[in-house]
């Protein structure tokens, strides 16, 4: 069986302090994005993770789709599968594509083999992977706050806008993102302004690792810059970076970026 594991943006992030678990306690909002990887679930005689696309870093062994693979079968009497993922969603960037691929193999190995698992379930194994992939699991727009796994639904609707997202030739690590964001216990009410027009989102809504991440990679700021400069009524980094993106009120295309940059211009009607 297949299924098409999607990415999302952070519409602002706010770290607001460090917990005695190492974590940190957030808050942003996740939005769904319709930009996908493949994955696929074959029996077989030993399991296998078969990868694809985009060139994953570290070592195939420990990737995420493996341990929510043995993190079911440990519960469920399980076959040995072979995974092939095909990544298409950009590596580094903010997307969260590898807590997608994690989540959405969960609900794929639940209904190929009937587990019966219902959602409540999914989702406190999507929390055991990683903070975000349990968002993957309801896949609708949430205000997420703990470490990015405690979700409220909040009422957000993108799907007037164009939405252009740019991946510079950087990755940015976790860690690297974590050591130069300086957290801010009184955040900036994200709850109250994510509910006002996108128009203002640009004085009210934040990202508390663009700082740091700009100081490091000016190139990241420059283009969150030039989508302003294009139009965009809101631009911003998704979670900790390399990513960018701009929501626009009419089509635009910047092939100016197109040599340096992996450049996406994405749907987000909600047909489809």
């Amino acid at each position: 069986m297949v299924t098409f594991a999607n990415a999302k943006i952070n519409i602002g992030l706010q770290v607001l302090n460090r917990r005695d678990d190492g974590y940190h306690n957030l808050e942003t909002v996740f939005y769904p994005l319709k930009i996908y990887d493949v994955l696929e679930v074959v029996e077989a005689a030993e399991t296998r993770f078969v990868p694809s696309g985009l060139p994953i870093p570290g070592d195939s062994h420990d990737n995420l789709c493996l341990k929510a693979y043995h993190l079911l079968r440990a519960a469920y009497d399980l076959p040995p599968v072979t995974i092939y993922l095909h990544k298409t969603i950009p590596i580094g960037a903010g997307l969260g594509g590898g807590s997608a691929d994690a989540a959405f193999l969960l609900k794929l190995l639940n209904s190929t083999f009937g587990l019966g698992l219902e959602e409540p379930q999914l989702i406190t194994y999507a929390r055991q992977l990683g903070a975000d992939c349990a968002f993957f699991i309801r896949n609708t727009p949430v205000l997420a706050t703990g470490i990015g796994d405690v979700f409220e639904d909040v009422n957000v609707d993108l799907s007037a806008y164009q939405l252009v997202l740019v991946k510079p030739n950087v990755h940015v690590s976790t860690g690297e993102a974590y050591g130069t964001v300086i957290p801010n216990p009184e955040g900036k009410q994200l709850a109250s302004a994510i509910t006002r027009p996108v128009e203002t989102w640009r004085d009210t809504i934040a990202n508390d690792f663009e700082p740091g991440i700009f100081a490091a990679h000016p190139e990241i700021r420059a283009l969150k810059m030039l989508l302003y400069e294009k139009g965009a009524v809101f631009a911003a980094m998704s979670g900790s970076g390399s990513a960018v993106y701009g929501l626009f009120n009419e089509s635009v295309r910047l092939q100016e970026l197109s040599s340096s940059c992996d450049v996406l211009y994405v749907d987000l009607s909600k047909a489809g």
